[in-house]
Formats: C-alpha cells, structure tokens, sequence
C-alpha cells in the first residue's frame, strides 16, 4: 500500500536517522537527493536528511550542489541540481581539506535515475581519502553506478536493490573510468 505524503516524509526521515546512526561514527554517510514537487510544491529531501540526521546527533560535514542542468535552465518535473550531503557523528573536516560546493556538471548517468558519475567519484574519494573507509554501501544502488566507480577508485562495495532487475544490470555494469 502506497504511502500518503505525511508517512512518506516520516518514513524518509526515519531512514535517513537509521543510516546516520548505523555508520562507524568516525565514517560518513553520504546521500544524493534531487528534490520532489507534489500538489505543485518542493519538497526538499536535502531538509528531510539533515532533520533525521540531526536526530541520531550526527553533523554536515559537507553540503554540495551538484548540477543536473546547465545554470539557467528551465526544467519541468525535477529540478536542474540535487543535494549531496555527508553526515557523520565524529569526523570533522579540516578546512584546509575543503572542496567546491557546486559541482558544474555530474557526469554521465548509465540510467535515467543514477548519481553521475561525477559525483559518485567525488563520493568514493572523499570516503577513501578523508573517511579512511574500505567499504562503499549503497542501499537503494539501483543499475550500480556508484558501486562501479567505488571499485574503481580502490573500495570494495555493497549494493542493495529491490529489483532484480536492476541487481541484474547492476551486475553487469562495467564503466571506463
């Protein structure tokens, strides 16, 4: 049974509570989320991230916006940028250590839904280099973009998908990076 929007928000909440909290607090936990209009309003996932991380006492530890679209377009449906944003309870990072907040471009997107490819290398390097993780979850890893580039860039991954379908061409995905 579908959710109404209230459940939804609660459950998005939830969830995001339930990563934040379950990460090694010394890691990150690293989310991607293009905003949603419903009833002809913005619902900012980006907002719903922070309110369940906040509840688990995890911390920003960086905010980026990644383009979808070149600046100035006009888009229907879904907007031009998505929010990437990392949460951990304890590591802090340096401000030396510092990257861009705006991504101009986020890659190419095997699939309609993925993360560019952009931005999951951004992703896998900063849990590499500045998290010192090993290990890339991903639990809603659709055809596996970020999984391919986490193996790429060293890491091991893990994928969760609820298609088979999906878990098939996640499988079967190969990028030249």
């Amino acid at each position: 049974m579908p959710l109404d929007l209230a459940a939804w928000r609660a459950w998005f909440v939830s969830t995001a509570a339930l990563v934040c909290a379950r990460v090694h607090p010394e890691s990150v936990a690293i989310f991607y989320q293009t905003d949603i209009k419903r009833d002809g309003l913005w619902i900012d996932k980006g907002h719903l991230v922070h309110t369940g991380a906040d509840s688990v006492g995890a911390h920003c530890v960086w905010h980026k916006i990644v383009c979808r679209a070149p600046a100035g377009t006009t888009t229907f449906g879904r907007p031009a940028h998505a929010h990437m944003l990392a949460f951990s309870r304890s590591l802090r990072l340096p401000s030396g250590r510092s990257s861009p907040d705006v991504l101009p471009q986020m890659g190419a997107m095997p699939w309609p839904r993925a993360m560019g490819t952009d931005a999951c290398a951004l992703a896998a390097r900063f849990v590499r280099d500045e998290a010192g993780c090993k290990t890339v979850v991903d639990p809603f890893c659709g055809h596996g973009t970020m999984l391919a580039i986490a193996n790429a860039h060293g890491l091991d991954a893990i994928g969760v998908e609820l298609s088979a379908k999906r878990v098939r061409k996640a499988l079967a995905l190969v990028l030249a990076w």
